[in-house]
């Protein structure tokens, strides 16, 4: 018996309705990376040197979501940019000095960018 078999056995003996509780999740809510929608966090751009032997960095913060979609956004960001980074703790590190582009990359995804 493979899992597809368990899983409509399972289906089956649920009561009537309590399947369809698990179709309308909290999953369904959250917009797509790519999505329009408005985001209520307002996200700080700012250009640093300090700590890094002389190099520039942009850094994005202000991010108040899981640390999953913030490597998703500043992957997306990076491949979009051309560029090096990271991200941790509510912060994306872009390297070089690419506050407007940044910027214009946050706005399309729906951030409010300050």
């Amino acid at each position: 018996m493979d899992w597809k078999d368990m899983l409509s056995q399972l289906r089956d003996n649920l009561p009537e309705g309590a399947d369809n509780a698990q179709e309308t999740g909290p999953a369904s809510e959250v917009p797509a990376t790519g999505s329009k929608s408005v985001k209520k966090e307002k996200i700080h751009i700012v250009i640093e040197k300090k700590g890094r032997k002389g190099k520039t960095a942009t850094i994005a913060e202000g991010f108040k979501c899981s640390d999953e979609e913030l490597q998703d956004i500043a992957s997306n960001a990076k491949r979009h940019l051309g560029v090096g980074g990271s991200a941790r703790g509510g912060e994306i590190l872009i390297q070089g000095e690419c506050k407007e582009r940044l910027a214009a990359f946050l706005k399309n995804l729906g951030y409010s960018v300050c």
